[in-house]
């Protein structure tokens, strides 16, 4: 007989194979296709493991990698929210919170409050692990972007202002970062893929 926690643990790796579906407006390097969210949630894992020096503080690398793997997985249910929409906040909604309790209570209940409590930790962004890892998840399409002759900008007329605003959190969670994350801005300024 299978046990009740392992069948309960299969549901949720079904359940969350839907992030694969989940399309982002940003647009993987150099190309013109979007990008998922599970490869949004991947390269996160993969930045935060290769750029973890830059931290400004010292971090527990593997809840940072937890964070990333799992802060959007809300969005199976929620649907992605592009952080310069005009219409709708970019930050926890109730919807997120019932799909958070939906998705992780799939779970063994040990398991899903876990989750839920680094889910939460990653959007209240005040621990120098969520600091890390909400850097990395405006970093990412930020190099999108740059690589993509201002991908998402270009394309839903953003702003500079916009962007320095939203990217300026990067900082929260390395200085280093955000020096070269901001002469990237500038620099897509003086190039026309952002306007002024």
């Amino acid at each position: 007989m299978t046990p009740e926690n392992l069948l309960k643990q299969i549901d949720f790796i079904k359940e969350i194979d839907k992030l694969k579906y989940i399309q982002r407006k940003t647009k993987l390097f150099n190309s013109d296709r979007n990008e998922n969210d599970a490869e949004h949630s991947w390269h996160l894992a993969l930045m935060a493991m290769v750029l973890m020096e830059h931290s400004n503080k010292s971090i527990d690398l593997l809840k940072v990698i937890k964070m990333v793997l799992i802060h959007d997985i809300v969005e199976i249910d929620a649907g992605d929210t592009f952080i310069y929409d005009t219409q709708k906040n970019h930050s926890n909604t109730d919807e997120e919170r019932l799909a958070a309790n939906r998705i992780f209570g799939l779970l063994p209940t040990a398991q899903a409050e876990e989750l839920i409590a680094i889910w939460e930790e990653f959007e209240a962004g005040e621990t120098d692990e969520a600091k890390f890892a909400k850097a990395m998840d405006r970093l990412e399409p930020l190099l999108q972007n740059t690589s993509n002759e201002g991908g998402t900008w270009t394309e839903f007329d953003v702003s500079y202002e916009k962007v320095h605003q939203k990217k300026s959190v990067i900082k929260e969670g390395s200085a280093q970062i955000w020096d070269f994350a901001e002469q990237l801005i500038n620099e897509s300024v003086e190039k026309g893929i952002l306007k002024k």
